[in-house]
C-alpha cells in the first residue's frame, strides 16, 4: 500500500468552496465529504498539512484575526476528528508583492519540512489549482489535482504540468490513490 510521510492539501477549492475571499468564520464550510475523505485519506499517509495563500490578508480584504478563527476553526476539526494535522501554513502576500512562501513557491513546503522533519519526496500535494501543483513538482513530491474549486479551469491550462493523479474532489482522491496501488 501507497504510504506518504505527509499529506499536504491546499484549502480554499480543496477543502472547502471557494467563494473568493473568505474574510469571516461564517462564510467557511467544508465541503460535505471534506472529513470523510481526509478519515479516508489518513491510511495513506502519518499526517496532514495545510498549505494556503491568503492574499486576501494582503489585499486587505481579510483581517489576520478572522484569519485566525477560521484556522483555529479548521484545527479544531481535525483534533475532533482525530486527524494529525501539523499544522497550518499561510502565506498572505500580495501576488504583487510576493515572497518565496506564496505558491508557486516553496517556502511554506520548505519550512513545514524543517519544523516538522517532513520528508518531501515521500509526500503528496493535493490542490486545486497550477499554483499547488507546480511546488509539488518542483519538490519531487506526488501531486493530486482535484476538479473542485478552480480544478477544472487549471486542468485546462495545466501545459507540460503532469499531476500524478487528477480526481473529482478529495473523496474520489482516495479512490484514486487506491487504484494505484493495484
Amino acid at each position: 500500500m501507497k504510504k506518504y510521510d505527509t499529506i499536504f492539501l491546499d484549502r480554499d477549492g480543496t477543502l472547502n468552496p471557494d467563494p473568493g475571499y473568505i474574510n469571516s468564520l461564517d462564510d467557511f464550510i467544508f465541503y460535505d465529504f471534506t472529513l470523510e475523505a481526509l478519515k479516508q485519506l489518513e491510511i495513506f499517509g502519518d499526517n496532514f498539512c495545510i498549505v494556503t495563500n491568503q492574499s486576501g490578508v494582503g489585499r486587505g480584504i481579510i483581517k489576520i484575526d478572522e484569519l485566525s478563527r477560521i484556522n483555529n476553526y479548521i484545527l479544531d476539526q481535525f483534533y475532533v476528528n482525530k486527524l494529525p494535522l501539523l499544522g497550518i501554513y499561510y502565506c498572505t502576500d500580495h501576488p504583487d508583492n510576493a515572497t518565496k512562501y506564496r505558491k508557486p513557491g516553496v517556502g511554506m513546503f520548505n519550512k513545514a519540512s524543517i519544523d516538522n522533519s517532513i520528508d518531501l519526496k515521500r509526500s503528496i500535494m493535493i490542490g486545486d489549482s497550477i499554483s499547488d501543483i507546480q511546488p509539488g513538482v518542483k519538490l519531487g513530491m506526488d501531486t493530486m489535482l482535484v476538479l473542485t474549486g478552480k480544478g477544472n479551469e487549471s486542468r485546462s491550462k495545466l501545459g507540460e504540468i503532469t499531476p500524478t493523479y487528477f480526481a473529482k474532489n478529495l473523496l474520489d482522491g482516495v479512490k484514486q490513490i487506491k487504484g494505484s496501488d493495484s
